[in-house]
């Protein structure tokens, strides 16, 4: 199936490794020119030459405005933002009394702010284009919290109202805007929660963790031509874990 990608223009944020990786990784294949962010320029550069991507940009996306520089940086070097996929990594575990002020603080502005920044600073040139494709990877936790992570449970949630309420601002303009939410993947943020595998995959349904790539392939669909009439959704992909509808 041609997605009808080939050369459009994408930034994909948090992109040096996990899902960000593959989900870059996927639109590069389909033939758009991709640029990626993160926090390090040298894992950045490294991935941006190892996926082949047109650009690499490093950006710490806890930082206010940072989100909305990579954008405004990524459209004068490519010439515009057709699509945006914002993914940020995941906040520290921890319960309410044990997490600080601070934590709370770095959280808010990465998991959210950044989310805003970066829709607001894509959303004009999309509307006088009259097409554009916004899709936030949060979490399978903002539909059934996971205790533990408080932070990202929390704010993550939100992110289902905001996508529903911007997406319907904008899709008279040709933009749809999605969430993705993953469940449990094989990445280095599941190895750095520390929950033994075998443990986990008990748990799932499909018997497995899921593989970064299809998620990088789900991603890719909803940014593609096909998925025009689909917008304002939070879908998850998580084996079967989630158990609400």
């Amino acid at each position: 199936m041609d997605l009808g990608l080939k050369g459009r223009r994408a930034l994909v944020m948090g992109a040096s490794a996990g899902l960000g990786f593959a989900i870059a990784s996927e639109l590069v294949r389909e033939g758009a020119r991709v640029a990626i962010c993160s926090r390090s320029e040298e894992r950045i550069r490294a991935a941006a030459a190892n996926m082949g991507a047109a650009l690499g940009v490093a950006a710490d996306l806890s930082k206010p405005g940072a989100s909305q520089s990579v954008v405004e940086q990524v459209r004068q070097a490519l010439g515009g933002v057709d699509i945006l996929v914002v993914n940020t990594g995941g906040p520290p575990k921890g319960g309410i009394l044990e997490l600080s002020d601070a934590q709370w603080q770095e959280g808010f502005q990465s998991l959210w702010m950044g989310a805003v920044e970066g829709i607001r600073a894509a959303v004009p040139a999309m509307k006088e284009q009259r097409w554009g494709r916004i899709i936030l990877v949060t979490s399978s936790s903002a539909r059934e919290p996971m205790s533990g992570l408080t932070i990202s449970s929390g704010l993550r949630a939100g992110l289902m109202g905001l996508t529903k309420i911007v997406s319907n601002e904008v899709a008279e303009h040709g933009i749809t805007l999605n969430a993705v939410l993953p469940g449990y993947h094989a990445t280095e943020r599941l190895k750095q929660l520390g929950v033994p595998e075998d443990r986990i995959t008990s748990q799932i349904p499909a018997r497995r963790l899921g593989r970064p790539e299809e998620l990088g392939a789900l991603v890719t669909f909803l940014a593609s031509e096909q998925a025009a009439y689909i917008t304002g959704q939070s879908i998850v992909a998580d084996g079967g874990v989630t158990r609400g509808f």
